[in-house]
């Protein structure tokens, strides 16, 4: 079990948002924290500290105004530290390449392989041969329905019909070479881990895994160590004091 540090960046500034409130209309979110510094800052702070295969976050649309302001925060972050980080947001087919060129170790999909309600397999074979499943992780951010916990999609505000489980990951695992799933219901809230999630993971041993939503205390890393057989990774957001939360860094950082 890893801790997988995050940089999430919106409208030009690295932040902390709650998940569920993300919207493209007027680039808004509820903010729990905006930082004064730059990726590129966390970004060496994560180097220095041995932590490796962290994931920075456009949280903007490609539509946005904002947008080529957040991916030049987000190559500031991967150009300092080449092949440490992970990016997600709007990547696709035709620019995976540019990320990793970037100094990005992977690229992180959601919208454009689940579009539409379900998985696009020839999107995601245009991916593969695009820049090899070895760099690429798939991202199952997923909200609760009645029967079960769904993929969303377009900054967590589309639900698809695809549920999340363990067989969907074992028939994805052929396609990435690791997971990266939100909880997107506690993603922000500091309200304690889904440990529905977290158990779910436990039983997934195919490809590497990182749990992110919820995480508001050491203990809840237990949680996830026990829950998730000792295998699922995790990443730590408004929680952290790096970004106003009340868990120590240092200690994250000593856990390991």
């Amino acid at each position: 079990m890893r801790f997988r540090p995050c940089i999430d960046i919106h409208n030009g500034k690295v932040k902390q948002i709650v998940g569920g409130s993300l919207r493209d209309e007027g680039d808004y979110a509820a903010e729990n924290f905006v930082s004064e510094m730059g990726a590129e800052h966390f970004a060496k702070l994560y180097e220095e500290n041995g932590l490796h295969g962290g994931h920075v976050i456009l949280l903007n649309s490609v539509d946005s105004p904002f947008y080529e302001q957040t991916k030049a925060e987000a190559v500031k972050a991967l150009s300092a530290t080449p092949g440490m980080l992970q990016i997600g947001g709007g990547i696709h087919a035709g620019n995976a390449a540019e990320f990793l060129a970037a100094g990005a170790s992977h690229v992180i999909v959601t919208s454009y392989v689940f579009a539409d309600g379900k998985i696009k397999y020839d999107r995601l074979e245009k991916l593969v041969n695009a820049v090899g499943a070895e760099h690429i992780v798939l991202d199952l951010s997923c909200r609760r329905k009645e029967d079960g916990f769904y993929v969303v999609t377009d900054r967590w505000q589309t639900f698809t019909e695809e549920k999340v489980s363990v067989e969907l990951m074992e028939h994805l695992a052929q396609y990435c070479d690791e997971f990266l799933i939100h909880a997107v219901d506690v993603e922000g809230k500091q309200s304690g881990v889904s440990r529905e999630i977290v158990e779910m993971l436990g039983a997934f041993t195919s490809r590497p895994v990182t749990y992110a939503g919820g995480i508001h205390s050491m203990e809840d890393l237990d949680m996830i160590e026990t829950l998730g057989n000792g295998h699922v990774d995790f990443t730590i957001g408004s929680a952290l004091d790096l970004f106003g939360g009340t868990i120590p860094f240092s200690d994250v950082v000593r856990r390991q």
